[in-house]
């Protein structure tokens, strides 16, 4: 696959998960190590994360069908937790899986905490 190709197409999903996700969000995966990749012969970006639920790689794949497939990999393996993402869906998908997970008032409850233990005067 062309290098350019694949250089432009991470660079694009990168721009559209960062344009489209809230920063705070963003910063609660622990984020770091973008690069540009190829993974299934899909044209991608790859990213470590350090979050809540997760800790690994994220992969952001363009298909053939102009939709996004994301896969979470790490030492236990690669899944797949969407074949079929649309770009303004990217970070609520990846937070779901990586962060924040599908019980709000249980995210909500351990952010207070968080919160509480961080910004306490001692």
């Amino acid at each position: 696959m062309d290098k350019d190709y694949v250089m432009r197409i991470a660079g694009t999903i990168r721009e559209q998960l960062v344009s489209m996700t809230d920063i705070a969000i963003l910063m609660s995966w622990g984020i770091h190590e973008f690069m540009a990749t190829v993974y299934k012969d899909l044209p991608g970006l790859k990213f470590k994360v350090n979050g809540r639920l997760f800790q690994g790689y994220v992969l952001i794949c363009l298909n053939g069908s102009d939709y996004y497939e994301v896969y979470l990999q790490n030492e236990e393996g690669s899944r797949c937790i969407s074949d079929e993402v649309c770009f303004d869906e990217l970070g609520e998908l990846i937070d779901r899986y990586i962060e924040s997970g599908t019980d709000k008032d249980e995210y909500d409850k351990f952010c207070s905490t968080q919160g509480t233990f961080l910004f306490r005067v001692t």
